[in-house]
């Protein structure tokens, strides 16, 4: 399941029904949050943009890409836009597997990939000013290692 929201999201509640296959043996989960990236208080918040309907379907396209990789059960993304605040929860991904491996790689994969491929664009309000966010070469690293 994919949803993208602009209202902020409770990761545990989010949870509370995913993985309740008898045949799970394995949850992986990931939550990524707004964090001063910089120290000291500089960024005050963080505003994601994107795409509605193309950003749906290129999640859809990675959650099947890792369907394809891993014998998975479920598969869910919550992924915020819009203007959020340091602490805010921005991104929750869950992988539900019989057995551990293909839950933690395919969680992985999911979030490496959401870095780089996913269309959001990061603008940056601190108190010298706002700025675009620009991609990070670890990122395209991190991604091209499940680009095969």
């Amino acid at each position: 399941m994919i949803r993208i929201t602009a209202e902020p999201f409770d990761p545990s509640r989010e949870l509370a029904s995913f993985g309740q296959d008898p045949a799970i043996g394995a949850i992986a989960t990931f939550i990524g949050q707004v964090r001063d990236e910089h120290g000291g208080g500089n960024l005050m918040a963080l505003t994601l943009e994107h795409y509605p309907g193309m950003t749906e379907r290129k999640l859809a396209e990675l959650e099947d890409d890792a369907r394809a990789r891993w014998d998975l059960s479920q598969v869910l993304i919550v992924h915020r836009h819009g203007r959020m605040e340091v602490g805010e929860t921005i991104v929750l991904v869950a992988t539900a597997s019989g057995h551990r491996q293909a839950a933690l790689e395919a969680c992985q994969f999911l979030i490496d990939r959401l870095k780089t491929d996913a269309p959001f664009w990061k603008l940056e309000e601190t108190k010298a000013g706002n700025h675009w966010v620009e991609a990070k070469t670890s990122d395209d690293t991190a991604a091209d290692r499940w680009r095969q």
